[in-house]
């Protein structure tokens, strides 16, 4: 049963602690087969007409559950992160609580107004210019034409698109339409958005400019669901995660143990995880690309292995490889996040070696590649670093999608910053006049 409440804003409405979005025991299935899915719909359609249709909690033949038996809230100003592998129901998710199909079982209760990010240009007429369908696309997601007339123009300036304004929507590119659908949706003033993967397209600026949106929205109140296969920004962003597998719940509160439960179960399957390193099996012949990363961690002043880093402290990031040839041209990139943070928009340190022209040599066996820092200047906190292994900055070895590290500080006055600048201090008794300036 889907009970659903938007249109107007209830916020003002809406009693302390009481959940914007309810989720009980939702259960929805399909067929894989396209003949008998037909049939089964005609079938329901019918059942529902006569208020007969009975047994929506069993399978038929060829159906299988792409939800079963889902629970959570969702509370306003709250951040929720989706994830999951492809097939996991989490866009089936969205598309239930947004109210495009129905559950077969358990019941959605949604108060106040969603906009749903569901897929690129969703609800855009591709024959219509780009002014028409800002007024059709607001209009469904609950504003009159008055309203939109006094957003038209932040709409048009935030999606960057007015000298297309008045061409078709067919003539937009894809990072155009991401933009036009992401600036309609934020305008209609949502109390909840959803948000599915729409932010993977378009530049870097816009992107950031995007999240800066969503952090300004989230202070205001507004509550949002985020699906990205990027952990990252599951754990830059949102402060809560539900983890789907299969179609089941898995996992849901705190974003890191969330993510950690995730990465073990799929990223890191058979990896060793301790304080600030990561280990990895070798793969199987078959699925080697050449090179592979088995092992993140760092080395002190003294060269030695460590797992406590320190702001300002030497530090050296190593990369041990596993080679089964003789490859030159080998170099590996690193993109850091705050974990938590609200720097929602992207990266604290990124650092690419053919930048710094640091190309390596490697023989087939192990190697360790290493990230020399003078001066570790990261705030303290914890951190998130997507690393690359490549070959001639093009061709991809391996890849580790987020090795997460914490950094402490032997300085308290670093709580006061959010970089450590080395430094030294000096006096200079007699200085020369022609340095004295007048």
């Amino acid at each position: 049963m889907l009970v659903n409440t938007q249109g107007q804003s209830l916020f003002s409405d809406l009693p302390d602690g009481l959940p914007v979005i309810s989720v009980e025991g939702v259960s929805k299935k399909f067929c894989r087969d396209l003949k008998r899915s037909l049939f089964y719909g005609v079938q329901d359609i019918a059942s529902d007409l006569t208020g007969g249709r009975h047994n929506s909690d069993r399978l038929r033949d060829g159906e299988f559950w792409a939800l079963q038996s889902i629970d959570f809230s969702l509370y306003r100003g709250q951040a929720l992160g989706l994830i999951g592998t492809n097939g996991a129901g989490k866009s089936t998710l969205l598309r239930i609580i947004s109210g495009l199909i129905k559950p077969d079982v358990g019941r959605i209760r949604v108060r106040g107004r969603i906009a749903p990010l569901i897929a690129l240009g969703a609800g855009f007429n591709p024959i219509l210019t780009g002014r028409e369908n800002i007024y059709a696309n607001m209009s469904i997601l609950g504003l009159s034409t008055a309203r939109i007339k006094e957003r038209f123009q932040d709409v048009v300036e935030f999606a960057e698109i007015k000298e297309a304004i008045d061409a078709p929507v067919q003539t937009y590119s894809s990072g155009m339409a991401a933009r036009l659908g992401f600036a309609c949706a934020i305008y209609t003033e949502p109390d909840i958005l959803l948000i599915d993967e729409v932010l993977a397209v378009g530049d870097a600026r816009f992107k950031a400019k995007c999240y800066r949106r969503l952090y300004e929205l989230r202070q205001k109140g507004v509550a949002f669901i985020l699906v990205n296969h990027n952990a990252q920004s599951i754990l830059n962003i949102c402060d809560a995660a539900l983890y789907l597998s299969g179609g089941a719940l898995i996992a849901h509160g705190e974003v890191n143990s969330v993510v950690d439960q995730y990465e073990n179960d799929i990223f890191l399957d058979g990896t060793e995880r301790s304080n600030n390193s990561l280990t990895f099996p070798a793969k199987a012949p078959e699925k080697s690309t050449g090179a592979e990363i088995r092992a993140l961690f760092f080395r002190d002043a003294q060269e030695q292995p460590t797992q406590t880093l320190i702001t300002g402290e030497p530090a050296t990031l190593c990369l041990t490889c596993e080679s089964n040839d003789h490859y030159t041209g080998v170099t590996f990139n690193i993109r850091v996040v705050k974990v938590g943070g609200e720097e929602s928009a992207g990266n604290v340190l990124a650092l690419r070696g053919e930048n710094d022209d640091a190309f390596f040599e490697i023989s087939p066996g192990l190697s360790e590649l290493q990230l020399r820092l003078p001066y570790l200047g990261l705030e303290p906190g914890t951190y998130a670093a997507q690393i690359r292994l490549r070959k001639d900055s093009m061709y991809m070895f391996d890849v580790v999608e987020a090795f997460r590290f914490t950094i402490a500080t032997a300085n308290s006055d670093m709580s006061k910053c959010r970089f450590y600048q080395p430094r030294d201090w000096a006096v200079v008794s007699s200085p020369h006049p022609s340095s004295i300036v007048n």
